[in-house]
């Protein structure tokens, strides 16, 4: 095998999937930090996305002969989109409403999220068997799985429901603050 073919069948191709998996990883980022309120970031994105994107269709386009470049290229979409959340799910952005329909147990959950430093509203409500409580807890998405934690250790089978939210204003979070010795301490804040 030459080098030209080499090239063409093996390095092309590879040099296109990685591409592909940069473009679209970014696409993917773009699109999620769009939707969260992140705009300020899309463009910039946009801009490192399309010109990838054009290098490597352009690479494409020249060596059309290479069926290997298109299956890098397909490839490459998809691991693309999979990096992509990848990365979103390990960055953790945005705030989430937990919503917990709970027949016993809202009183202690309400109490546990509180001293968890969360915020938390409670509303006495009528389900299909009975009274029921609604507690709603508005949350960074890094801490979901210790929301989510503290409800099923009060009520292993509690309904509830996570929802992204596009803006919050105001609310009780917990957040990380120093004290007057510069000592770090927890405290509830914005």
């Amino acid at each position: 095998m030459s080098s030209a073919e080499v090239y063409a069948w093996v390095i092309l191709p590879l040099l296109i999937f990685f591409a592909r998996v940069a473009d679209v990883t970014l696409g993917t980022l773009r699109i999620i930090f769009v939707s969260r309120g992140r705009r300020q970031l899309a463009p910039i994105l946009g801009f490192f996305e399309v010109l990838v994107w054009v290098i490597a269709i352009g690479q494409l386009v020249q060596n059309l002969g290479s069926a290997t470049s298109y299956l890098g290229y397909a490839a490459g979409f998809a691991a693309g989109n999979f990096v992509g959340l990848l990365i979103e799910d390990r960055l953790a952005m945005g705030t989430l409403v937990v919503r917990t329909i709970l027949p016993v147990g809202g009183d202690e959950v309400m109490r546990r999220l509180h001293d968890a430093g969360f915020g938390v509203t409670s509303v006495d409500g009528q389900g299909a068997t009975g009274p029921v409580k609604l507690v709603y807890a508005v949350v960074k998405r890094k801490h979901i799985k210790e929301v989510t934690h503290i409800i099923h250790s009060v009520l292993p089978t509690a309904f509830l429901t996570v929802e992204d939210l596009r803006s919050t204003e105001e609310g009780v979070f917990p957040t990380k603050a120093y004290d007057s010795r510069r000592r770090l301490v927890e405290r509830k804040g914005k």
